[in-house]
């Protein structure tokens, strides 16, 4: 799931060498996703459109897996 997330996100964004996610593993795992401040509306689009079908991709494919993850934009 983290490679999935830094590809899309990396090809979201103007820096992409900023882009960083951490994995919190637990009973959900947690993917942190961070980007460079000016890339933060880029990755979250208009009403959070962008960030919500980012985290349906994710979801979708760790559900395939038998995997519960969860995906945080962080500043």
């Amino acid at each position: 799931m983290k490679e999935l997330l830094l590809y899309m996100a990396k090809n979201l964004v103007d820096n992409p060498d900023s882009v960083s996610v951490t994995e919190i593993e637990g009973e959900t795992t947690v993917l942190e996703l961070r980007v460079a401040p000016e890339d933060m509306g880029k990755l979250i689009g208009r009403q959070g459109r962008i960030a919500k079908e980012i985290r349906t991709i994710v979801k979708s494919v760790a559900q395939r897996s038998g995997q519960k993850v969860s995906v945080e934009i962080v500043d």
